[in-house]
């Protein structure tokens, strides 16, 4: 079976986009994600510091395969939220993404679900009690605009399921795409952050997300979901290590086109998140390379 596309989170290396680029190309890692460069996010960099990404990019021969910025993380899930100051500078933030991705020639954008409601759903008396009433159907009307403005760019966006965020798993991201109806809206699919909300990566989460991933982020880390804590591990020797061939072995044979992008979030006792990546990536490359 061919290699995936893989790629980096490239401020897991440095958010010096001239070391972390430069990683990439002696790695020979063909794609790099933008989500913190030069100590500031993705989307709020002037005109000339995008430039200057661009001719790195140029230069070190590696193509952006997302920009991942935060864009509306953090919202509460409630109606009036889509009236809210704070929904309109997101959004504002959210377009100009869509700029940046033009002049960076990234074809995808993230997007981000809401503050997290532990309980959505219920029945038999909890649906009274214990769900968060509304926050769901807030979650899906405030996706409406953004995907509207997507199909209009003509740019796909993908919804990561996060820790923090209303869409933790994929049994979530796909019900939110399937709300939504449009096919420029896909997954951002972090089976690590899966696995930390209870949902099994490979078959499970695999099996679930498999006919709306548009993007992929792997990680490592040792899980204690009780204790509310993670350690993140070098790739291959936490949680995550029974899954990653299992997980790559059914992209290829899916014929998965997206990239696979290591998010390089270790950092070993001594060192720097460089050095974690350091440790990281060969296992990365053999797993999801050639």
């Amino acid at each position: 079976m061919a290699g995936l596309k893989l790629g980096i989170i490239s401020d897991g290396i440095s958010q010096d986009p001239d070391v972390a680029l430069r990683f990439c190309a002696e790695e020979g890692i063909e794609y790099a994600d933008f989500q913190f460069v030069w100590n500031t996010e993705i989307g709020d960099h002037s005109p000339d510091q995008v430039k200057t990404l661009k001719k790195l990019t140029k230069e070190y021969g590696v193509k952006v395969g997302c920009l991942t910025r935060h864009n509306f993380a953090g919202l509460p899930a409630k109606m009036e939220t889509l009236q809210s100051d704070d929904f309109k500078r997101h959004m504002e933030k959210y377009k100009h993404c869509f700029e940046v991705a033009n002049e960076l020639e990234c074809p995808i954008v993230r997007i981000m679900s809401t503050r997290k409601e532990m309980i959505l759903f219920g029945s038999h008396g909890a649906e009274q009690w214990v769900t968060a009433k509304g926050a769901w159907d807030a979650q899906v009307e405030m996706y409406r605009e953004p995907v509207a403005y997507a199909e209009k760019m003509g740019t796909t966006i993908v919804t990561e399921n996060c820790n923090g965020g209303q869409v933790t798993s994929n049994i979530l991201a796909v019900k939110l795409v399937k709300a939504i109806g449009s096919d420029i809206l896909k997954i951002l699919w972090d089976p690590c952050n899966a696995l930390y909300c209870t949902e099994r990566p490979y078959p499970e989460g695999y099996e679930r997300g498999r006919d709306y991933f548009g993007h992929i982020h792997i990680k490592d880390a040792n899980i204690d979901v009780a204790g509310a804590t993670v350690e993140f591990r070098s790739l291959g020797t936490g949680d995550m290590a029974p899954y990653l061939l299992d997980i790559a072995n059914a992209l290829k044979a899916d014929g998965y086109d997206g990239v696979v992008s290591l998010e390089a979030n270790y950092r070993p006792v001594g060192g720097d998140f460089i050095d974690g990546t350091r440790s990281s990536i060969g296992h990365f490359k053999r797993v999801f390379g050639a």
